[in-house]
């Protein structure tokens, strides 16, 4: 009797989120996302700003990286390194040589985690569509909440979070490949005083390097034209 009432529970459940999900237009929900963020882009490509990326390796800060972001003629968003500080203490001679390539090693492996955060960050109206189109879409909380498989490579997994009174995101979280290394991120939102919406942080967990990166954007300033 137990059994058969659990799965009476469980086969209501079912049904419920089903008809919630029916409930709501995944199309016409992603082309409003798209939409937004489309006038929310060309907000955006008014600013220079700065990330500050810190990386901890065994818990321990290891570097820090400054990049800064701003927007080409062509709208395409380009980034470049200002600066690099690390607290490893360099070894002399063959050994600091072996460090230093090490180094570079472990540099252009973080610059390819980050990078993979602003793939997820910065989707076009196609990725946005397809992710909806496969999407579990519920609402939670007071915001529209998706999750759906294999959104840029196969076997990664993306939840997103959309505010339903602006269709602009509120919070990302991924799980995704490095070359055949599993990283796990998480993207918060923030708006300016006049509503543009930006990434304010980015969590990013790279367990095969035992790595954290916490990067932070900051320095937002409009630019001069």
């Amino acid at each position: 009797m137990k059994i058969a009432r659990t799965i009476l529970v469980l086969s209501i459940l079912v049904v419920l989120c089903s008809r919630l999900e029916a409930q709501i237009d995944k199309e016409k929900l992603s082309l409003n996302i798209s939409k937004a963020e489309e006038a929310n882009h060309l907000k955006l490509k008014e600013y220079i700003w700065k990330r500050r990326s810190d990386v901890f390796i065994e818990s321990q800060l290891k570097l820090t990286t400054i990049t800064e972001f701003s927007y080409t003629p062509d709208g395409k968003l380009e980034t470049k390194m200002v600066d690099a500080a690390t607290t490893v203490k360099q070894k002399p001679g063959l050994r600091g040589k072996a460090q230093a390539n090490a180094a570079e090693d472990k540099m252009e492996y973080i610059e390819k985690a980050l990078n993979l955060a602003i793939d997820y960050a910065f989707m076009t109206k196609g990725e946005m569509l397809d992710f909806f189109s496969k999407a579990t879409v519920t609402e939670k909380n007071g915001l529209i909440e998706a999750v759906a498989d294999d959104v840029h490579v196969k076997g990664d997994r993306l939840l997103v979070r959309v505010d339903p009174k602006t269709y602009l995101f509120t919070y990302k979280e991924f799980t995704s490949l490095l070359g055949q290394d599993k990283i796990e991120g998480k993207l918060n939102y923030e708006k300016f005083s006049n509503g543009t919406n930006h990434v304010s942080t980015t969590v990013l967990n790279l367990p095969a390097q035992k790595m954290n990166i916490d990067a932070k954007n900051q320095d937002y300033t409009i630019r001069i034209k």
